[in-house]
């Protein structure tokens, strides 16, 4: 996944999709060049937190979001038979090609999802919230949820290998 800089203008649909598209590849980009081993690695005890867990869980998440909430599709958990998202942040039995390829599968169902959309006014029931969202709402929720956790993945990779940078 290329990690391109958003665009300085642009209407806000293509801000909105280039700002989750940066973050995305920017999650992409902190687990390059890693064996399975270090991207299992754990952050400090007694988190677990790694960066292979952080792509399972962005892959629930984006499942969720588009599929489940978007789209109307009525899907299991990735990682959990109880519906709990905090299973995909235990990747100790995980691989790089397990995580990332269903990551990618649910990034991509998203772009469906969103690139079907009529507009960013399109709106779908949220079950937890008991209130209906906006695609747009939905986009901005995903740019904060890879935002806030690239933020984690800055600390581990740096905890790894010493690589930094944003």
């Amino acid at each position: 996944m290329e990690r391109i800089s958003p665009p300085l203008t642009g209407n806000e649909r293509e801000t909105l999709r280039a700002y989750l598209d940066y973050h995305r590849a920017t999650l992409a980009w902190k687990c390059e060049d890693l064996t399975d081993e270090q991207l299992r690695r754990s952050s400090m005890p007694p988190s677990t937190l790694s960066l292979l867990g952080l792509v399972r869980h962005m892959a629930e998440v984006e499942r969720h979001w588009f599929r489940r909430v978007l789209g109307g599709e009525d899907l299991p958990h990735l990682w959990s038979d109880t519906h709990d998202f905090q299973a995909a942040y235990d990747a100790s039995g995980s691989s790089r090609a397990e995580a990332f390829t269903a990551w990618r599968d649910e990034v991509a169902h998203a772009r469906r999802i969103e690139a079907a959309a009529e507009s960013l006014d399109v709106k779908a029931y949220v079950p937890s919230w008991q209130e209906e969202a906006s695609l747009r709402l939905v986009m901005l929720h995903l740019i904060h949820e890879y935002a806030r956790h690239n933020g984690h993945a800055d600390f581990l990779r740096e905890a790894i290998d010493g690589t930094t940078g944003a």
